[in-house]
């Protein structure tokens, strides 16, 4: 099994033309970005992909975009949840193909699992599909709406799961977190997946993150990781306030338009969204930028420096 992954992971945007269709090519400058921020990862096609907006094609051409623009030097987790079981196996087989470092799905949300047994068997399916690259389950279930034990889920999972590496924890639910954390003696990976009470989730014993404000907000987060580990708290709280700040300017749009909206501002255009996500008006940008030009958290916003 592959090594755990730390630190920051970034679940990326997927670029748009102003028609909708992908913009593949700016993909190219997201990982420049990635690179010249010291990302630890990327999340790619997930919530804040939009992923279940794209189709099986798309999302593959994206995934690969995205590992043939990192050459392996950033380690890219690819989501392959979708409504149909078929879908899913292709894109597993394919991100194994293109050399992903993992696979990941999220429950399925329509016609929902029974019990935790059912949802471990779901999972068996999708990650059979890449036996040779790891599988996080995507646990988010303010989305799903499919709300078991994560400790539960392990148990069930980790002897019909062979590659079962760790869960991405997007939930607040910090007892199951730390149940998890310790169960095997530490085995499994725990990545948290709300960038506003990372410092929660560190003082549970989470190994990283997957959010989408690391996209652009990553300097933040490293000084905040940094100042927990070396025990200088109340550092650590204002860095987390910062966050929060951050995530309610966000949240008071559609929160994957308004991230988009942000890249902008940092210098890599990735659009507007698909709907049924609602695009911000020209007053929403207004609002974006002046809150991206006076936020407590500006001089903690990544740099981009476009190719010569």
């Amino acid at each position: 099994m592959a090594d755990k992954l730390r630190g920051l992971i970034a679940a990326s945007h997927t670029p748009m033309h102003p028609d909708g269709s992908v913009h593949y090519e700016m993909i190219e400058s997201q990982v420049r970005l990635f690179r010249d921020n010291g990302m630890n990862g990327a999340f790619v096609c997930g919530t804040t992909g939009e992923g279940r907006l794209l189709n099986v094609e798309e999302r593959k051409r994206v995934a690969a975009c995205w590992l043939e623009g990192s050459r392996g030097d950033i380690p890219v987790v690819v989501h392959v949840g979708a409504d149909c079981m078929d879908d899913i196996r292709e894109l597993a087989r394919h991100a194994q193909e293109q050399g992903a470092f993992a696979i990941s799905t999220t429950a399925p949300s329509f016609y929902r699992p029974a019990d935790v047994s059912d949802l471990a068997q779901y999972c068996r399916a999708a990650a059979d599909a890449a036996p040779k690259i790891p599988f996080y389950f995507y646990h988010i279930p303010s989305m799903t709406h499919v709300n078991f034990l994560m400790l539960d889920f392990l148990k069930a999972a980790e002897n019909i799961i062979p590659t079962l590496a760790g869960i991405k924890f997007t939930h607040d639910d910090f007892v199951d977190l730390f149940a998890c954390q310790h169960y095997r003696e530490g085995r499994y990976n725990l990545l948290s997946g709300r960038d506003e009470i990372l410092l929660a989730a560190l003082s549970f014993g989470a190994d990283g993150a997957v959010g989408s404000t690391y996209n652009y907000a990553a300097p933040l987060y490293q000084s905040l990781i940094q100042a927990f580990r070396e025990g200088r708290i109340e550092e650590a709280r204002r860095l987390q306030g910062f966050s929060m700040e951050l995530v309610r300017l966000i949240k008071r749009f559609n929160e994957i338009a308004a991230g988009k909206a942000i890249m902008s501002c940092i210098g890599v255009d990735c659009g507007s969204v698909r709907p049924p996500l609602k695009p911000l008006s020209e007053d929403d940008r207004r609002i974006i930028e002046e809150g991206v030009e006076t936020g407590s958290f500006r001089p903690y916003l990544c740099r981009f420096s476009p190719p010569a």
